[in-house]
C-alpha cells in the first residue's frame, strides 16, 4: 500500500538546501489547495515547550501531551519504538494530500537528492532516487512539477472499492427495496453488477436479508457501532479498508449506469476528498451516490461524533467537490 501513497523524501547532506526546498514545495502545494505534512528528524532533540510550563511538567512526568491553541495543536509523545516511522508516515498520508520527509535517506521512499558542495551524485547506498538536483540552480520548478505529476498518478492508482448501502426504512410493496426484482435481477444485484467492472471489490453495507442472486463471495459489513444509517455504513467501510477510495451507492438507483460511475471516478483529483453529484441548486448534493477518498474517513468520524444527521453533511466539507452531473449520463 505504501507505493500508492504520496510520501516523498527530500534528502541530502547538511547544508544541501533541504529545508529551503521543502519550504518552497509546501508553499507551492498549499497554493494549489493541497494539505501538506512535513516529517523532520532532529538528531539533536526536539524543543517544543519551555521547562517548567504545565504541559512540559506533564510530559516529564511520563504523559503524552496534546497542546491546543488558536489555530494550531501539537501532540508531544514519548517515542517508544524507533522503527515506527513508516506507520507514522502512512497515518499522516491518511490525513494529508502529500507528505514530505526531510532526510532519512535510508528510508524506503521515493526521494529527491540535493547535491551539496563538491558532490556529483548521491551516495551509492541511497536507493529509489527520483531525481538528483544540482546545487545553485532552480530546484523548485523541476521538483514541483515532478512531484505534482506523481501525486496525480498516485491519486488515480488508489484502489477503488464499491459499497452498496441497504437497510433503512425504504421499502415498496412491503419488501425492502434491495430485494425488489426488475428484469430478472434484484435491485441489489443490479447495483453490484454496475459497480463490479470498475471496482477492485464490492461489499454490501447494512442489515437485511441477502438475496440469492448475489455472488457467493461478496462480503457484507455491519454498520459502525453506535452510528446510524448511511453514515454508519460509510464509516464501517472506510475502517475496514482504510487506504482504499470508496464509491458509496444506494441500492435503489435503477438508472445508475457504468458511464455515470466512470464520470464520478474521473472527477478524482489531488486535494478532493469527496465528490458528490449536484443535481440542482447551490447547496444540494446526492448522498446516495458519492466517491470518498480514504482521507475522508477522519472528517466522517468527526461528523459522526458530532451527531451529524446523515452522510450528506460531508458535502459541506471544504475538501468536498459538488459537481453537476452531465445531462447525457444523468439518470
Amino acid at each position: 500500500m505504501l507505493e500508492n501513497l504520496p510520501i516523498f523524501g527530500v534528502c541530502g547532506f547538511s547544508g544541501s538546501g533541504k529545508t529551503t526546498l521543502i519550504e518552497q514545495l509546501v508553499r507551492r502545494f498549499h497554493a494549489r489547495g493541497l494539505h501538506v505534512a512535513v516529517a523532520k528528524h532532529d538528531a539533536h532533540g526536539i524543543d517544543v515547550d519551555r521547562p517548567g510550563k504545565d504541559s512540559d511538567r506533564f510530559y516529564q512526568a511520563g504523559g503524552d501531551v496534546l497542546l491546543s491553541g488558536p489555530g494550531q495543536e501539537v501532540l508531544r509523545t514519548h517515542r517508544r519504538d524507533r522503527e515506527r516511522i513508516i506507520p507514522q508516515l502512512m497515518d499522516l498520508a491518511g490525513r494529508c494530500d502529500v507528505v514530505l520527509v526531510e532526510g532519512r535517506k535510508h528510508t524506503p521512499l521515493p526521494k529527491l537528492w540535493l547535491l551539496g558542495e563538491g558532490e556529483t551524485s548521491p551516495p551509492t547506498e541511497v536507493t529509489n532516487v527520483l531525481a538528483t538536483l544540482p546545487r545553485d540552480t532552480d530546484r523548485l520548478a523541476p521538483a514541483g512539477q515532478m512531484l505534482e505529476e506523481l501525486i496525480e498518478r498516485k491519486c488515480k492508482a488508489t484502489p477503488v472499492f464499491g459499497a452498496v448501502l441497504i437497510g433503512g426504512n425504504n421499502s415498496r410493496m412491503d419488501r425492502p427495496r434491495h430485494l425488489l426484482v426488475t428484469e430478472g435481477r434484484t435491485w441489489l444485484r443490479r447495483t453490484v453488477d454496475v459497480l463490479a467492472p470498475l471496482c477492485s471489490r464490492v461489499v454490501i453495507l447494512g442489515d437485511g436479508e441477502m438475496p440469492g442472486d448475489l455472488p457467493v463471495d461478496i462480503a457484507r459489513l455491519p454498520g459502525a457501532p453506535g452510528v446510524e444509517g448511511r453514515m454508519g455504513g460509510a464509516l464501517a467501510a472506510m475502517r475496514w479498508a482504510p487506504y482504499a477510495s470508496w464509491l458509496m451507492v444506494a441500492c435503489d438507483l435503477l438508472n445508475l449506469t457504468t458511464e455515470a460511475v466512470r464520470w464520478l471516478l474521473a472527477m478524482r483529483t489531488p486535494g478532493r476528498w469527496a465528490v458528490l453529484p449536484k443535481p440542482e441548486g447551490p447547496d444540494e448534493c446526492e448522498p446516495v451516490l458519492a466517491h470518498c477518498d480514504f482521507r475522508c474517513r477522519i472528517p466522517l468520524e468527526h461528523l459522526a461524533f458530532g451527531g451529524a444527521p446523515g452522510l450528506s453533511e460531508i458535502g459541506k466539507h471544504p475538501k468536498t467537490a459538488l459537481v453537476p452531473m452531465p445531462a447525457a449520463i444523468r439518470g
